[in-house]
């Protein structure tokens, strides 16, 4: 009875999905690839690769491991919020959870951006430089998007959804319990609107582009978002659809396919359309979404629990890919450093061919800077908080005994006399 019992339990809890602060394996391994998948582009765009007949666009489109980013990140910061909405654990406070957001991204970025502002030629100099870089601002401010940091516009779209993310929490916060089967619809319709950012006439100073701004990518995150609350919700269809990897990896395939079209813009770096802008964010959110679904929703948790998921996704649970994932953000902030070194390194000049090779000396260039980066800035950084937040709650857990005990032994020497 007992060994019953504990199966149903795990079972259940199986069948729950990831709790709102577990580690998912599959997730870190996805995010060192989709890493990769930016290193891939910019070697593509730097070497010409980019321009090539019919290859050129798929290493192009190798842009949207970034809809892939941003979905993780829909996914990972949303969960609690969903699982608070249905009865779960208190979501984290707000100032703890921009703590975290802040430890986690600025430590390491503000090294990259002094490295490359104060090492790279090519980067440039400048008050306004300095200024909108460490403020994580280029998106808003002409000309900051300098040599060696232009792939930093993503970052500075992903801390505005951090900002922004705790105001979307407060605006559901009337949807929990039983209306929280309306979370999922609202946030579907918000994408959905999201799409027609481009098509609105915004006014902005010369060399700045709206459709490089939160709103406009929002559907992205929303992908990971609307999986977080799948994950704790029945939804026997989704969940049965996430159990079809060959289905889920066809859509992902298929959407990637009609992004290398016109459908989602021309070649280079023109500008698109808004129909086109608007199709390639569509599509890009139809990617995260069939990639991750499968991680989080799929069979393995149902089944066997982590384990099982851990097997079903051996590649990305590898312990290459779990490295990759650890260094993930190393590998997006020093990328572009190190192709700007590698160029005179080798006496190649950027813009001439050799995509392979430089691709490659790129990525083994880059895996040790981005390992230091980790090692060095990153993990410390969260162990130092995650010390300073323990020794702060034994302060205050200390301060409520003595504030319990002193009125009892009042009350008692009152009584007594």
């Amino acid at each position: 009875m007992t060994v019953t019992r504990t199966a149903d339990s795990e079972q259940a809890s199986a069948l729950a999905g990831p709790s709102p602060r577990a580690f998912v394996p599959a997730l870190e391994g996805m995010r060192g690839y989709a890493a990769l998948g930016v290193v891939v582009t910019h070697v593509a765009f730097q070497t010409a690769a980019a321009s090539t007949p019919v290859l050129g666009r798929v290493w192009s489109r190798f842009d949207l491991a970034v809809a892939v980013f941003f979905a993780l990140s829909g996914f990972l910061l949303w969960r609690p919020h969903a699982a608070a909405a249905r009865g779960g654990a208190a979501a984290p406070t707000t100032g703890r959870y921009l703590l975290h957001r802040a430890a986690r991204i600025l430590p390491a970025y503000w090294v990259a951006v002094c490295a490359v502002l104060l090492f790279l030629p090519q980067a440039g100099s400048g008050f306004r430089l300095w200024l909108a870089n460490l403020g994580l601002v280029q998106v808003f401010v002409p000309l900051t998007l300098t040599d060696g940091l232009t792939q930093m516009w993503s970052l500075s779209v992903e801390f505005a959804f951090y900002l922004l993310l705790p105001v979307i929490a407060f605006a559901l916060l009337g949807l929990r319990g039983a209306r929280a089967r309306w979370r999922l619809p609202v946030l579907l319709g918000a994408a959905v609107l999201s799409l027609g950012w481009a098509f609105l006439p915004i006014p902005t100073p010369n060399a700045i582009h709206s459709d490089n701004w939160l709103p406009g990518y929002f559907p992205w995150f929303a992908a990971g978002m609307v999986l977080a609350e799948l994950v704790v919700v029945e939804v026997p269809r989704m969940r049965r659809l996430a159990d079809r990897r060959i289905v889920m990896g066809l859509v992902a395939i298929v959407a990637f396919g009609l992004a290398t079209t016109e459908l989602a813009g021309p070649e280079g770096l023109v500008r698109p359309e808004p129909w086109q802008y608007a199709t390639k964010i569509a599509l890009g959110a139809i990617l995260g979404f069939a990639l991750l679904a499968p991680l989080v929703l799929g069979t393995g948790r149902r089944r066997s629990g982590a384990r099982g998921a851990t097997r079903q996704h051996r590649i990305l649970t590898h312990p290459i890919s779990l490295a990759l994932g650890r260094w993930s953000y190393g590998i997006f902030i020093w990328h572009l450093a190190v192709l700007a070194v590698v160029f005179p390194t080798f006496g190649i000049a950027p813009f001439q061919g050799r995509f392979v090779f430089v691709l490659i000396a790129t990525v083994l260039l880059t895996l040790p800077v981005a390992a230091a980066s980790y090692s060095l800035v990153e993990e410390p950084v969260r162990r130092a908080l995650r010390e300073w937040e323990r020794r702060r709650s034994n302060r205050a857990n200390r301060g409520v005994s003595g504030s319990a005990a002193t009125p009892t032994a009042t009350t008692a020497s009152n009584a007594g006399s």
